[in-house]
């Protein structure tokens, strides 16, 4: 039996365990990733494990999140994390240069390689091949180090692509269609490996589009096959030598397959306040347009910003509405300013914002209260854009724009109509990707070649080992689909404390209720309760490391994103999955405690536990988790653990087993 492209990359890099779906594997990482608002705890925690050396093939530092520097706190952060690139050996994008995703695409992302990054999107170079991972810090750091990354063998599904795209949809189409039919659960404990004729027709930067709000699915991972394409894409970037043939055997044997056909998709948009929440854009037509964006990691890159340019020539947005871009990369932004694009958006009304995360995570471009933004961007939770009950719909740059042109959502097919003389502007590549290089780092030439630790950033908490009882009030009790920016929220006034545990988790759970952290802190250990997908969103691990500073014992959920669930074990709070009828029955304040010795059940592999609430009726939860989970949530996470494992073998790496 032959295999997929997912299963060779895999196979190739396998260090311990076996490719059968469910079972945990090991892989051995060739690229690490992480950016300024998770790298400060990566790097303290890299300190922490003893180690003096990055042990990957390449490790690259981004600032670009907070890179408005709003005050001494932002700043210091961003000196920590270039001396810890020049300490450990790492490269570093100074703030401005670009979104870890778009500048790590343009140069580092290789075909056949693994990467691990500490940003839920970091799967975006599946578009060139390569095996792209999202997961928490912890895990960055110990991959880094040189140990290994676990994960559960996930489910290899067949996206089959047939057809082309016709006039005015696009790459953001595909994916807005796979949400719609799958939704932001339907991914959980998937790779999507795309395949079929239809991939031919979408360049590289279309199929990074995809696999990048892959994410959104809930998906470990996306990926598509190398061609002719890739190699020109490369080619482009100067990086031709970097280019691989890979792709799935003609007899490998899927376990999913989804199919579609590319010439039937029309433009589609995400509708508030949620990814999944498609319709097709005629549906929605006469919606007032108050802010448009174009930007963020899905699409801020030179090709994606092009398309809106064209619409723009010679013509003028409407008076009531801002229409912002915010580049993906600063060499886009070159790239456009050179070929005289942003001067002909400027004279349209469009205002150019530095090369960001920003609004994408509610800091900066902030929507006027009642209003409506749409945006090219990947998420629309709820408050993520700095306010609540924001108004924020996705979408495509062509509908994006052609919204900016009316002032109203339309579908950009009949604004052409109504125009007359407005084409689709199609998808272009540039003849090579020129700009500066200077805004990149080297390891061979570091600015400091020793930490640089401002007033802001702290140590790293850790956890007790786990004990016998575990008993608590039921803190908070959540409703399904909770995000980590529920749980830690994204904003600058927030988020500046990323690397000062104690002050960070004053905001943990702030915007479900403002009193969540002093409860807690009052309580002295107790519970989370939630519904399905708790956890869905960023990567980040501060949504985990600030409920346990707070005293949080564990989760009791009727289901858990994967990557939140993994922070979880590695900050040790016991996550555990309950039943819709026993989470029904739990109230906020009721007494709770696992009645098993929670320490021995863990280490022997019960899976089962009685949990007893009030005194008065029991329910049983189940732990998913491995041999090697488990030993990390009994030492009281995945630091701790880490360390005891390398001491007892007398190795330098982490060995994490």
């Amino acid at each position: 039996m032959g295999q997929t492209l997912t299963e060779k990359i895999l196979d190739d890099h396998l260090v311990e365990g076996e490719l059968e779906t469910g079972e945990e594997i090991g892989i051995e990482i060739d690229q690490v990733l992480t950016q300024d608002t998770t790298g400060t705890l990566v790097w303290l925690q890299f300190e922490a494990l003893g180690l003096d050396e990055v042990q990957t093939e390449l490790a690259a530092q981004y600032c670009d999140h907070q890179t408005y520097q709003f005050d001494f706190k932002n700043t210091d952060d961003h000196r920590f994390l270039r001396s810890a690139a020049g300490t450990f050996g790492a490269y570093f994008s100074r703030p401005g240069n670009g979104i870890c995703h778009n500048v790590h695409k343009e140069n580092f992302a290789a075909p056949g390689k693994t990467l691990l990054g500490s940003d839920s999107h970091t799967p975006t170079p599946g578009g060139l091949g390569q095996l792209a991972i999202g997961s928490g810090g912890l895990d960055v750091a110990v991959a880094m180090g040189g140990g290994p990354y676990y994960i559960e063998m996930p489910e290899v599904v067949n996206v089959r692509l047939e057809g082309e795209l016709p006039e005015w949809a696009t790459a953001k189409d595909v994916i807005l269609e796979m949400l719609r039919r799958l939704s932001v659960k339907g991914g959980v404990g998937k790779i999507f490996e795309y395949t079929g004729p239809g991939v031919e027709s979408l360049s590289v930067p279309e199929r990074t589009t995809i696999t990048n709000m892959g994410t959104e699915l809930g998906a470990t991972s996306s990926v598509f096959p190398t061609d002719e394409k890739t190699e020109d894409y490369l080619a482009r970037q100067g990086r031709e030598d970097e280019y691989v043939e890979i792709g799935p055997d003609e007899d490998a044997e899927y376990d999913d397959q989804i199919t579609i056909d590319l010439s039937d998709l029309e433009p589609l948009i995400s509708e508030p306040s949620m990814p999944d929440n498609v319709v097709p854009v005629r549906e929605v037509e006469g919606v007032d347009v108050d802010q448009v964006i174009i930007g963020s990691c899905t699409n801020g890159g030179y090709e994606d910003i092009l398309p809106s340019a064209k619409m723009l020539e010679g013509r003028s947005i409407q008076p009531d509405t801002e229409m912002i871009v915010a580049p993906g990369s600063k060499k886009a932004s070159e790239m456009l300013a050179r070929e005289g694009w942003t001067a002909e958006m400027m004279a349209a009304g469009v205002n150019y914002s530095e090369a960001t995360c920003g609004a994408c995570i509610g800091i900066g471009h902030v929507p006027g209260s009642d209003s409506v933004s749409l945006r090219t961007f990947n998420r629309n939770f709820e408050g993520r854009s700095g306010i609540e009950d924001d108004n924020v719909y996705l979408c495509s740059p062509e509908v994006a724009t052609a919204a900016a042109i009316k002032g109203e959502i339309v579908d950009p097919r009949n604004l052409a109509d109504e125009l007359g003389d407005l084409e689709d502007p199609g998808f272009e590549l540039p003849d090579e990707y020129a700009g500066a290089e200077n805004d990149i780092i080297t390891p061979d030439d570091p600015v400091d070649d020793e930490l640089v630790k401002g007033p802001n950033i702290g140590d790293v908490p850790l956890k007790d080992p786990l004990g016998a009882d575990i008993g608590g009030p039921a803190l908070l009790k959540m409703d399904d689909n909770i995000t980590t920016d529920h749980i830690i929220p994204a904003t600058q006034d927030i988020l500046m404390y990323r690397s000062n545990i104690p002050k960070l988790s004053e905001f943990t759970l702030s915007r479900v209720d403002e009193d969540f952290a002093q409860r807690a802190l009052d309580s002295d250990g107790g519970f989370l309760v939630a519904g399905e997908n708790y956890g869905q969103g960023s990567s980040r691990e501060h949504a985990a490391l600030c409920p346990m500073f707070l005293g949080v014992e564990g989760v009791l959920a009727q289901s858990f994103a994967r990557i939140h669930k993994a922070n979880l074990f590695n900050f040790g709070i016991v996550p555990l999955e309950i039943d819709a009828d026993d989470y029904e029955q739990i109230e906020q304040g009721d007494d709770i405690e696992i009645v098993d010795d929670v320490a021995d059940a863990v280490r022997s592999g019960q899976e089962e536990f009685t949990v007893r609430v009030n005194d008065d009726w029991e329910l049983t939860a189940a732990l998913d988790a491995s041999e090697r989970e488990r030993r990390i949530l009994a030492d009281g996470g995945k630091l701790t653990h880490t360390k005891k494992q390398a001491e007892s073998s007398g190795s330098d790496a982490p060995a994490d087993d």
